[in-house]
């Protein structure tokens, strides 16, 4: 079975394979990259390379956040208070809440958002 064969329509990963997130965003020269790597109505799986001093500016989404260093240091703020994460650490950023992403150097991290569904 070939790679394209065994990869679900609504991921950018292969099926039943391990995968290291780390190696599927280079970084890009005063940029951010990004690579979705699963999309539905529940929620999004993303990747990104910070080059340093890269950021996103404060914002609010409507759903949970899990922003997780894949490498180098993250600089978060979230409802006004600073959180650093480092390689392996994961952070959640509450719905609604005012965040924003800092890089002091390089650094790639996972994002993974859900949307509420309703009950569980």
């Amino acid at each position: 079975m070939t790679d394209q064969e065994n990869k679900p329509a609504s991921t950018g990963l292969p099926a039943a394979t391990a995968v290291k997130l780390v190696e599927l965003v280079n970084y890009g020269e005063d940029a951010i990259v990004s690579r979705t790597l699963a999309k539905s109505k529940a929620g999004t799986m993303t990747v990104f390379a910070f080059d340093r001093g890269q950021s996103l500016s404060e914002h609010t989404a409507p759903f949970d956040a899990f922003v997780t260093a894949l490498e180098g240091t993250i600089e978060l703020t979230i409802g006004g208070q600073p959180v650093v994460a480092q390689t392996g650490e994961t952070v959640l950023m509450p719905a609604n809440i005012p965040h924003a992403v800092d890089a002091p150097a390089r650094m790639k991290m996972l994002l993974v958002l859900f949307r509420d569904g309703g009950a569980a």
